[in-house]
């Protein structure tokens, strides 16, 4: 099934607002067509006037998923070429390279530069997810436990979920299907104990809480948080805002929004759980593919992070985020040698300027994601943002203008002077095509619509 789709917002008006929003989500090279119906105000609508019929009813989801026919007509070199040349003659563009590849077949279709190592930004996502999704039980969960300390202390000890929300009971939370610190607060208050205090258990991982790469003004600036297994909404200080600054010590935060839960006054310390602890309180995270989605509709960094050290635990590597990172390589550089070529990575979630990644080996997973190559990796294409309707994307591909709205779904990433630009989009003859795109040079500003731009023409490509 394929969740309803919410577009990006638009101006209020007094009328009702019908919007088609196609979705693509592959199964197998499947294409799901989502029609959603919206009531943009919230006036009551005056009668209508004697003799006109009433208003049709609102047009509900039909998340279908009808496979793309694999007799659907083949696109040329020859026929993309020619379709995105005017397109890549934009400036704006700057140093750009990329790779536009046939999913079913895996034939390269489009190359420019395309085995030379960029960096990546969060296209670097596009890696992490399909290790993740690779090398992890999909229905994995994590546990986040409370446990008895001396003294009427509880020490709240985490396992690396950074999706755990101290939203109160049936408040909306950032992340999909989070557990509740509400919930741990419940059930310690049911056994009974009488709780003097609060302590946070930061065991569960070792070595440095933020890589020497990344910008430490970043975390007032939104972007990511010191990695620490015990969180509460990925460590933003507004929990439902995308962009809040995050804490610089995630872990006392999430164990003051257990405090003041439970009504429990004085400092939140930290303390390492007796092995002999009684559980009192536990709850679990959604599973790996739900949180995994999360990350890339989100590009969320913290996320990304926290995952990479869950994939070095399960492979039986160390809880470290150099660990993660040696995690994502082992599991990718074999399946993907022919293209694995000049990649280093540094991170997870593609902050790091220290990365460098080949467009052809993004594409190359996004191809085996899309395609009959690797289908263990296709629920990440659930993920990806959508055109001109979720995530990342929901801002981009005008409508208006740019026939790719709602018919691309892509991973972003942007730093300062890079963009990129990886994900699949279904031709109108039903063809689906994989691509990579990195460009530098130029403001993001001016670099991401020219991007869009190019990926518009191909929906709109029968490329013979």
């Amino acid at each position: 099934m394929v969740a309803p789709v919410s577009p990006a917002p638009r101006r209020r008006r007094r009328t009702v607002l019908w919007t088609v929003v196609s979705v693509i989500a592959l199964a197998l090279v499947a294409v799901c067509v989502v029609v959603v119906a919206l009531r943009i105000d919230d006036d009551p609508e005056p009668p209508l006037p004697a003799g006109i019929g009433p208003q049709p009813a609102p047009i509900v989801v039909a998340p279908d998923i009808s496979p793309v026919a694999d007799t659907a007509p083949v696109p040329t070199p020859a026929g993309v070429r020619k379709e995105i040349a005017a397109r890549l003659r934009n400036p704006a563009l700057g140093e750009l390279t990329g790779q536009i590849s046939d999913s079913i077949t895996g034939e390269v279709l489009w190359s420019k530069g395309a085995t030379t190592p960029r960096i990546p930004a969060s296209n670097d996502k596009v890696l992490s997810a399909a290790a993740y999704l690779l090398a992890l039980p999909h229905d994995q969960r994590l546990t986040t436990t409370v446990v008895t300390g001396t003294g009427g202390q509880v020490i709240l000890k985490g396992a690396g979920d950074p999706t755990l929300s101290a939203q109160p009971p049936g408040a909306d939370t950032f992340y999909t299907e989070p557990a509740r610190i509400s919930d741990l607060a419940a059930q310690i208050k049911a056994s009974g104990i009488p709780v003097t205090s609060v302590a946070v258990d930061l065991s569960a991982y070792d070595g440095p809480d933020y890589d020497t790469t990344w910008d430490r003004r970043d975390i007032a600036g939104g972007d990511l948080a010191p990695i620490q297994p015990v969180m509460a909404d990925g460590a933003r200080i507004d929990p439902l805002d995308e962009f809040s600054p995050r804490h610089e010590r995630p872990a006392i935060a999430a164990g003051e929004a257990l405090a003041a839960a439970l009504g429990v006054d004085g400092d939140v310390t930290e303390a390492t759980a007796p092995a002999t602890a009684r559980v009192v309180a536990k709850v679990s995270s959604a599973p790996l593919v739900t949180r995994v989605n999360d990350m890339l509709r989100y590009s969320d960094n913290v996320l990304a992070e926290t995952l990479s050290i869950e994939l070095s635990t399960h492979l039986g590597g160390p809880a470290t985020l150099d660990g993660g990172v040696d995690a994502i390589v082992a599991t990718l550089s074999k399946t993907f040698a022919a293209q694995w070529k000049g990649t280093t990575l540094h991170d997870a979630s593609g902050i790091s300027y220290a990365n460098r990644v080949p467009a052809a080996l993004l594409d190359a997973v996004m191809g085996a994601a899309s395609g009959p190559g690797q289908p263990t990796m296709r629920p990440m294409l659930d993920g990806l943002p959508i055109a001109g309707g979720t995530g990342t994307l929901a801002d981009r591909f005008d409508p208006t203008t740019n026939p790719g709205a709602g018919w691309v779904r892509a991973k972003t990433g942007t730093l300062t002077g890079v963009s990129s630009l990886t994900g699949i989009v279904q031709t109108v003859d039903g063809r689906v095509l994989s691509f990579a795109m990195m460009s530098g040079g130029t403001s993001p500003a001016d670099a991401r619509p020219a991007l869009d731009a190019v990926i518009g023409e191909l929906r709109e490509c029968g490329c013979r």
